[in-house]
């Protein structure tokens, strides 16, 4: 396998229209590949953030005829590039949706998908709130994916929480993790680098999250800052939080096992006891 790449992250605002969604994700492909990228990456709901639940079922599509899966699927083979479309919403059910991802070959070929596992039921203490669950379906499988570089470990934004999620990956031998992303404002300020610098670095994988940036339908905020993350680490390339448009940075895949060979804390792992509270009733009897 190649040792070394180029990865292009697109970051978006994306409007709750698809047409003109898939028109900037494909100018901004191409773009990144002049730039030299071979595998370019899209945020969660690339082509699509609906105004509220009754606009994002509505305008949500079947996958066999998905107009924006289609025409991902069109971009890779045109530019003859490994692809992943972060995630779009699939009709699977009469009122909810999967919040799926796809990764896509240079055919334009799907190589594997993956449905997001967890889901954002939170209310925030700036008065947002969001319940996922009431709008998609979620997943109940991993997904590892073999690529010309590595092994991809396929997740989607809220999962970021879930750590044992990816040290799960990297133990089955996930090489690289993509985190395709619409964090909101006021959870990206608080915890966006920490947590995905902290992925990187307990697993020893590359992060790739690619990321949602400004004011979508009904005044939601998304914030950037879509990531490239070394497996030491270092964060390699970070878009900001301003604008849409790309980023690119260089992968070496050595860099993964001199990251596990320094630290090799993923051959550590030991079984324990479930935690249990003690002291408790002692401390009552004694009372």
């Amino acid at each position: 396998m190649a040792a070394k790449f180029t990865v292009g992250l697109i970051q978006v605002t994306a409007t709750n229209e698809m047409a003109p969604n898939i028109r900037f994700i494909e100018e901004q492909t191409r773009l990144a590949c002049a730039a030299g990228a071979q595998f370019v990456m899209t945020p969660e709901n690339s082509t699509l953030i609906g105004a509220n639940r009754a606009d994002t079922l509505a305008k949500a599509q079947p996958e066999e005829s998905h107009e924006s899966l289609q025409a991902m699927q069109a971009l890779a083979r045109q530019c003859g590039i490994w692809f992943l479309l972060g995630s779009i919403h699939v009709k699977v059910e009469p009122e909810r949706n999967a919040n799926r991802s796809y990764l896509i070959d240079p055919s334009g070929a799907i190589v594997a998908s993956y449905d997001k596992i967890h889901m954002f039921d939170v209310q925030l203490a700036s008065g947002e709130t969001y319940r996922e669950s009431s709008t998609f379906r979620p997943g109940d499988k991993t997904v590892i994916a073999q690529t010309p570089w590595g092994k991809l470990g396929m997740t989607i934004c809220y999962d970021l929480r879930f750590p044992y999620l990816y040290r799960d990956l990297a133990h089955a031998g996930a090489e690289m993790l993509s985190i395709p992303s619409s964090f909101t404002v006021p959870t990206g300020r608080a915890h966006w680098h920490v947590l995905m610098r902290a992925r990187a670095i307990e697993t020893g994988c590359f992060v790739f999250a690619p990321a949602q940036v400004g004011t979508h339908a009904a005044n939601r905020k998304t914030y950037g800052h879509s990531l490239v993350v070394a497996p030491w680490g270092e964060v390699l390339a970070d878009a900001g939080d301003t604008q849409p448009g790309f980023v690119t940075a260089e992968i070496d895949m050595a860099k993964v096992a001199e990251a596990r060979a320094a630290v090799p804390s993923l051959t550590h792992d030991r079984r324990y006891e479930p935690p249990v509270t003690v002291g408790t009733a002692t401390a009552k009897a004694a009372e």
